[in-house]
């Protein structure tokens, strides 16, 4: 058996493989959380963003409506504000603007 690829969510640590992840705090009385693989890099991008926000186009990634998802039920604010873009192939995307004031812990990344 051949061994598998390293996802880009994950940490290799003493031969085990390890999500990328976060220990977040909701200011200013929220319990720490950890938030792992993508919901976790999500939220990264979203806290660094700050009041700019966060689209598919300025921070590709796969599946950003279902990271939102994620953490809206994690019980995080994000707004989504609807934009129109032109292009070759014209349409509309989502922009995700977090509007909890959320605290990093500690960052556990490759």
């Amino acid at each position: 058996m051949g061994r598998r690829a390293v996802q880009p969510d994950q940490v290799l640590h003493g031969g085990c493989r390890l999500k990328y992840s976060l220990l977040v705090k909701v200011e200013p009385d929220g319990q720490p959380m950890r938030l792992e693989g993508r919901v976790a890099w999500a939220m990264k991008k979203l806290i660094d963003a700050g009041a700019g926000g966060c689209t598919p186009i300025t921070h590709p990634g796969p599946r950003w409506s279902d990271y939102v998802f994620k953490a809206r039920a994690l019980g995080f604010v994000i707004e989504t504000e609807h934009e129109s873009h032109g292009g070759q192939f014209p349409g509309h995307h989502g922009k995700y603007i977090l509007h909890s004031e959320v605290s990093v812990l500690e960052e556990v990344s490759a």
